[in-house]
């Protein structure tokens, strides 16, 4: 199966795209799957982090245009005349849910790119929250050299995540950009070597799933919420999460572990 789910460490998962002979393209059907992943991640109260990588040195580029072009084709004929609404369990949205696109999932998401990260990668990375690269890892907006059009959330993220000059570095040349010079745009928060890869980015889990992992969720919702509105809209998004977080067990045990000088059992409630 060429996307994986397993479980790497307590409350850690790991989904891995496993195509390396077309470089993690991906067809309508390992969309689907790849959906199917963040679906499963989403749902499970036990999964608290995930970390999304690539077989090989390859991360992700986007759709396998030999056979997705034609399947997506023939799925959007089959609903316009009302026959199906789905191909072997494949639906049209599967792709933006792929890529995280417009998806409201507040647990934590980790990136540890081994290879090129360009368009579907690219537009992936958007929802990711901590990003991790090796030396030989390449990112770009390659749609504009193709004639193409970046539709799956990068023109609407990437100026919200770095500041404008830098975003359109990205979207208007269209060109491979090195991990170092992502590194200094701010588009990963770090470069590793190669065989660091996976440990960095379990260490990076670890650091994240010590903290209760609602007040963990309620914080990433609180940003992405907030993002959306005004500054006053973003307080009130503030103020309700807060609400809910200290209603919490996890409120109630935190300030008690560390009364009793120990390590807080989470409950996530």
């Amino acid at each position: 199966m060429p996307i994986h789910y397993e479980r790497k460490d307590d409350h850690v998962f790991q989904i891995v795209i496993d195509r390396p002979q077309v470089k993690n393209a991906l067809d309508l059907h390992h969309f689907r799957d790849l959906a199917a992943a963040w679906r499963t991640f989403k749902d499970d109260d036990d999964a608290w982090v995930a970390i999304i990588t690539g077989v090989g040195r390859n991360f992700m580029v986007g759709a396998d245009l030999k056979t997705y072009i034609p399947q997506i084709t023939k799925l959007q004929q089959k609903i316009a005349q009302g026959d199906v609404k789905e191909i072997d369990g494949c639906r049209l949205s599967d792709g933006t849910y792929a890529v995280l696109r417009n998806v409201k999932l507040y647990k934590p998401v980790i990136a540890a790119i081994n290879g090129p990260c360009v368009a579907g990668g690219m537009e992936m990375l958007g929802g990711v929250d901590i990003r991790i690269a090796t030396k030989h890892s390449r990112f770009g907006v390659m749609e504009p050299k193709r004639g193409l059009f970046a539709g799956g959330g990068t023109t609407a993220r990437l100026p919200r995540q770095l500041n404008f000059p830098a975003a359109m570095e990205f979207l208007l040349t269209a060109e491979h950009f090195s991990a170092q010079r992502a590194l200094e745009l701010g588009l990963i928060n770090e470069i590793v070597e190669e065989d660091e890869l996976e440990e960095r980015s379990l260490d990076w889990a670890r650091r994240i799933t010590a903290n209760a992992p609602m007040a963990v969720q309620a914080t990433k919702e609180s940003v992405l919420r907030g993002l959306g509105g005004s500054l006053e809209e973003a307080y009130g998004v503030e103020a309700e999460l807060s609400k809910r977080v200290f209603q919490s067990e996890d409120a109630k045990e935190g300030p008690k572990a560390f009364a009793e000088k120990r390590p807080p059992r989470w409950s996530g409630r």
